[in-house]
């Protein structure tokens, strides 16, 4: 059997919490947009239950609203970057706002599908402990 994965590579990986090898999402393509959320019930390895109860998934919406707003401090200090090794010119978001605001909204939408992921399995790796594999569902 396979060494387990660490917490960190479980999470970006979008992998079970429990046992840290079966996968989340039905599909592995986080930019096909029609299954995007689309999360197994249960993991095929362990049989954790993956629908926790009714609206676990939308404390996942908190996750990824801090994600987007570190993705915008990140695209503001790429340009800060770029502008002090003179690749582009800009000074500040003042100066220059459509600079800003059309790198942070093409950067998010191309972001987003593995954000919205990221999200989800960030919120349940809180939840569940690594080895508690076979949850039932329904809460117990």
């Amino acid at each position: 059997m396979a060494t387990p994965k660490s917490f960190l590579a479980s999470v970006l990986g979008n992998h079970c919490p429990a046992c840290r090898t079966g996968r989340l999402f039905k599909v592995k393509n986080a930019y096909r947009l029609q299954s995007m959320n689309d999360m197994a019930p249960a993991c095929p390895v362990c049989d954790t239950s993956f629908s926790r109860e009714p609206g676990f998934y939308f404390g996942a919406a908190y996750v990824n609203y801090a994600l987007t707003v570190a993705l915008w401090v990140a695209v503001l200090v790429a340009l800060h970057v770029f502008s002090s090794l003179g690749w582009i010119e800009f000074n500040g978001f003042f100066d220059h706002p459509q600079t800003f605001l059309i790198s942070g909204v093409v950067t998010l939408l191309v972001m987003l599908p593995p954000l919205q992921r990221l999200s989800r399995s960030i919120w349940i790796h809180m939840f569940v402990r690594h080895g508690s594999g076979h949850q039932a569902s329904g809460g117990e």
